[in-house]
Parts: C-alpha cells; structure tokens; sequence
C-alpha cells in the first residue's frame, strides 16, 4: 500500500469531520457476528464505500460499515464487517483500518471471529478467549519500510493479548454461567477450510483454534500501542477427527449466530470495567 501515511491522513480528517466526540475503544466483528452492532447506540454509520482509501467486504456474513456509537457506556467505532487477504488485498489494505482507528484515537482493540477448533475439549459454538496466536498468514503487515510515527521496527508482542482483560473476560462469562475456554489462536491465509492433516498438525504445534484473519489486525494493533482482547466462537471441529463436522461456510454462520449473544454478553460487560 503505497504512501501509507498520506492515507492514513486522508481518512483520519474524513472521518473527524463526521465525528463530534473521542472514541477510544475499536470492534471488529468476524463472519456471522454483525449482530452485536443492534447492541449499540448509533451516533453515526458510514459505508465502507464512502470512506476514502477503505477497501470493501465481499464475503457472506460480513456488513460493510464502520459504526460510531455508545456500547457498554464506551464509546465505540465498530467495523461492521472486516477484509481478508484471501479476498484479494494486501496485508496493510486489510489492517488499514486498525491504522485509521489508532489515528483517530482508539485505545483498545476488541476483535472477534469464528473458528475451527482442534482442542479435545471444545464444542461447537463454545467460546475461546485468545491469549496468544501463532502467525502463518504469507504476508506479514510490518513488512516494508516502517514509520516511527505508527510504531517500533520491532515491537514485543510478549502479551499481545492483555492478561487483565482476559482475566476481567472469565470472571464476566463464569458469573453468567457462559462456557469459555482460553488458548492459542492459529492464523492462516483460507481461503480453503483445513485439510484434516492441517487441523492436526496446527493442533501439535500449540493451536487450539485456527481462523482466516485476526493476527494481523492485532499485530498492527500492538504495534501501534493499542490493547487487545479477542474472543472466538467455535463454529466448527477440525480435530479430533471423530469429532470433525462436515464444515461449509453456511454452517459456520449458523454456528457463529447461534453463539453471538454469549460473545455480546462479555463484550458488553468487559467494555463496562475497561
């Protein structure tokens, strides 16, 4: 993505003249989880295709705008609907948005998606906090020439994915009697679901859910300063096989909506304490 700065620039100023208030906490909705914007008090929502240097979601089950309101007595900038490298962009058009949202002032990340799982003691539409990911996407964000002014050549991403908030996120699902596990996050290109030999070999190397975004939205977002939280919906089984589904995109949604309300619920209850 060419002249990353100026872009990040324009779209900053086209967006501050649309907002008249701070918003310090960023949502990213994944596949069939667009229901968690009817949670929020809209103060503004504008198109993807209205916003200048925004790249546009094609796939099912992603919305396409970017919401500005009042969620959890936060205020909020939701990405209703997110963008692949599957779907054709590069790695920094994907991430581009968390850019812009680090530009604009946000603070905290909150991401979700919904995933294959290839832990023994998952079940579909299970929860999974993420509390770490292994990176197997072709094409890594930080790739290139790097801008001081959005972040170090070289950040930590030891915590990546902040301990406090997962913690706060365990205590609000067991006072809600919601199931949820924590783990480790397998980030891969798609756009083909896993081969059986791909869950278990991504299940011996330390995942414990593997999906086709994430990681490189929270690499962007930690190198920018931001703290993250994300969250999984188990919307399929890869692995163990005897425990495998016959996994369509369909099915996932399906899955994904079913689970949308217990992810809403310690979404909105984290936003409370953060």
């Amino acid at each position: 993505m060419e002249n990353l700065l100026e872009k990040i620039k324009e779209t900053n100023e086209f967006l501050k003249k649309k907002i008249d208030r701070t918003y310090k906490h960023g949502i990213i909705l994944g596949s069939g989880l667009g229901n968690l914007t009817n949670e929020i008090s809209v103060h503004h929502k504008i198109p993807y295709t209205e916003i200048p240097n925004f790249p546009v979601s094609t796939v099912k089950g992603h919305g396409g705008s970017l919401i500005f309101g009042e969620l959890g007595g936060k205020n909020v900038v939701a990405m209703s609907g997110r963008f692949h490298f599957y779907e054709g962009y590069s790695i920094k058009e994907v991430t581009f948005p968390v850019r812009v949202m680090k530009a604009i002032g946000v603070e905290t990340l909150l991401v979700s998606n919904a995933s294959g799982g290839m832990n023994p003691n998952f079940e579909v539409g299970d929860l999974m906090i993420i509390t770490d990911h292994i990176y197997l996407q072709p094409e890594h964000p930080l790739r290139g020439k790097n801008y001081e002014e959005l972040g170090p050549r070289f950040p930590n991403m030891n915590n990546a994915y902040n301990p406090t908030y997962v913690k706060k996120a365990l205590e609000i699902a067991k006072a809600n009697d919601i199931l949820c596990h924590t783990g480790v996050y397998v980030g891969v290109q798609g756009p083909t679901f896993e081969t059986p030999s791909e869950y278990k070999m991504f299940n011996i190397i330390g995942g414990d859910a593997v999906g086709m975004s994430t990681t490189p939205e929270v690499v962007v977002a930690r190198h920018g300063g931001m703290e993250v939280f994300a969250i999984s919906v188990i919307s399929d089984i890869g692995f163990p096989f005897d425990k495998a589904d016959k996994v369509t995109h369909d099915f996932v949604l399906q899955k994904a909506a079913e689970a949308e309300p217990k992810m809403t619920k310690i979404i909105v209850e984290l936003l409370k304490h953060i």
